[in-house]
């Protein structure tokens, strides 16, 4: 199974991100977001793609206004320190 906790909601396999970045700012679940413009893409395809853009705007203009610092601190996780009762029990096993 493929973790992706440690990697950004933009860098992962999402059309510029704009969902996502949305329900991290404003704390929803983007699922939502994109079932939305899911269903509103039956209806028109010009007006989703102009509410997609406008959104896009959005959660640019929201992250260069009010940058999120403890974002930039949760992508740097620290490595895992082991403790001797590790390492006693990796030379017991084996």
């Amino acid at each position: 199974m493929t973790d992706h906790t440690a990697t950004p909601a933009a860098a992962r396999d999402n059309l510029f991100g704009v969902c996502a970045a949305l329900g991290e700012d404003f704390g929803f679940n983007p699922l939502w977001l994109r079932l939305g413009f899911a269903v509103a893409l039956l209806f028109s395809l010009e007006k989703v793609l102009l509410a997609y853009a406008a959104l896009g705007v959005l959660a640019l203009v929201s992250r260069l206004l009010f940058p999120n610092r403890n974002r930039a601190t949760a992508n740097e996780v620290p490595a895992p320190v082991a403790n001797e009762a590790d390492e006693e029990g990796y030379r017991q096993a084996a």
